[in-house]
């Protein structure tokens, strides 16, 4: 059984290498490019929606890739089985540690520097935009998908992984919260928005939700733009955002005004 990962999504490069890699995974790494690296029993489900719009688009430039390695690959027994009762009873299955452990010293093989090991947990940390930025400056990340009640404690003990929480709430497992965390932090990469103001200038970024945005026709169903943002006044413009994003972030989250205060004022 090979040890890489079994499907990789991005552009292709040459790389020497003693085995025939073609035949083992559609595209080679890349060195140097930002990887997301997932541990799923569902590969297929990779990209999915990240292989469109401006993610695809760049996985297909090579800005980052995506690579996908099938945990049931590394089940036991003959139908390979990955998960097993839990101890002192309950309802459910939960991962086993052995399947886990091989599967992930496969995936992490060749990874160096800032390369993180996450699982997608409710009760891990919040995702944030802080988490996504920090991810960004990483040189990859790989990505446990649990299934059924969970993984074995030991294993995120063994491998020091953290867990990270799409939101308080319980899924059936954690690609699609895989696919969210990716595509949050892939769009702040160098190059892929294109456009580095619009990730200055979005919700979160400065610790405020978003301003209102509007475009043409300049009235529509008896509403109107705002009149500043007809003026041509820049510096009006930029006041007017501030003070829509300051209320806005009042009235729909507290908790992020408080700590948007707080830092002000220190």
């Amino acid at each position: 059984m090979s040890n890489a990962p079994t499907r990789s999504h991005g552009r292709k490069a040459i790389r020497p290498t003693l085995q025939p890699r073609e035949l083992m995974t559609p595209t080679p790494e890349l060195h140097g490019v930002w990887q997301a690296r997932i541990i799923t029993l569902f590969p297929q489900a990779f990209p999915g929606v990240l292989g469109e719009s401006l993610t695809g688009k760049a996985l297909q430039d090579g800005l980052w890739q995506l690579h996908t390695t099938d945990l049931r690959r590394f089940g036991v027994g003959k139908h390979r089985n990955v998960d097993d009762t839990p101890a002192g009873g309950g309802a459910g299955m939960v991962l086993r540690p052995d399947v886990l452990g091989a599967a992930i010293e496969a995936t992490m093989q060749g990874t160096g520097g800032n390369w993180p090991l996450i699982y997608l947990s409710p009760r891990g940390r919040p995702m944030d935009q802080a988490l996504m930025q920090s991810l960004a400056r990483c040189d990859g990340v790989t990505l446990l998908c649990g299934r059924f009640e969970g993984v074995d404690e030991r294993v995120l003990e063994h491998y020091g992984i953290q867990e990270v929480s799409l939101g308080d709430f319980v899924m059936t497992g954690g690609e699609i919260a895989a696919q969210a965390l990716i595509d949050a932090t892939v769009r702040l990469l160098p190059g892929v928005l294109g456009n580095q103001a619009s990730t200055e200038e979005e919700s979160f970024s400065s610790g405020l939700l978003e301003h209102p945005q509007y475009t043409r026709p300049a009235e529509w169903k008896g509403r109107e733009i705002p009149e500043v943002l007809m003026s041509g006044h820049h510096g009006k413009v930029a006041e007017w955002r501030r003070q829509m994003s300051e209320e806005i972030t009042k009235a729909r989250r507290p908790d992020l005004w408080e700590k948007h205060v707080a830092t002000r004022d220190d």
